[in-house]
């Protein structure tokens, strides 16, 4: 419903569930979403160490070129234009390209977000022995897996900003549709 986003787009948010804040706001109006996933996105890097992703997300989202090191990459992270957001996309990364089973590179990305450093030593060469025999040297597979450390550090389960984004969604539904309504509960 594009009127709705237009209220995000507009940055008309005060009283929409988190997307109030002036900072929030202001990445609203530059990435003028048009999408759920878009909200989704939002709630996830609007966070301390993500926030750092935001212009690069928004200069994405409207047409800037970009790129990974893989193909398996691209193709995870292509619902976020090649930037780690979610726990999922590393977990999804560490088994697809490191070869980790589904389970263990689940784990893995939990140690990441708790800076378990045991759990992440021990996984980091059976990653780099996997994204060998997916033709990744070495010092690329390397480089890869302090991305996935440095972003993964941060990243967000997309369920529950998936949640926070149809909550979100559904109040600015009811201040576009029922704006009076909606002001006067608020």
């Amino acid at each position: 419903d594009q009127k709705v986003y237009q209220i995000f787009a507009r940055g008309e948010t005060k009283g929409v569930f988190q997307f109030e804040s002036g900072g929030m706001r202001d990445v609203v109006m530059r990435m003028k979403p048009n999408r759920i996933e878009d909200l989704i996105a939002a709630n996830a890097l609007f966070r301390p160490g993500p926030m750092v992703n935001i212009d690069a997300y928004v200069s994405r989202k409207h047409g800037e070129a970009w790129s990974t090191p893989h193909p398996i990459m691209t193709e995870v992270l292509s619902e976020t234009y090649g930037i780690m957001v979610y726990q999922e996309q590393v977990s999804r990364l560490v088994h697809r390209l490191g070869g980790i089973e589904l389970k263990r590179a689940f784990r893995l990305a939990k140690a990441i977000s708790k800076k378990k450093t045991a759990m992440i030593d021990a996984e980091r060469q059976p990653f780099i022995q996997g994204s060998a025999k997916n033709g990744v040297s070495e010092a690329k597979a390397n480089e890869i897996f302090e991305d996935i450390l440095r972003f993964g550090g941060y990243a967000f389960n997309k369920a529950h900003s998936t949640g926070y984004a149809l909550v979100a969604f559904q109040t600015a539904y009811i201040k576009a549709y029922y704006p009076v309504e909606f002001m006067a509960a608020l």
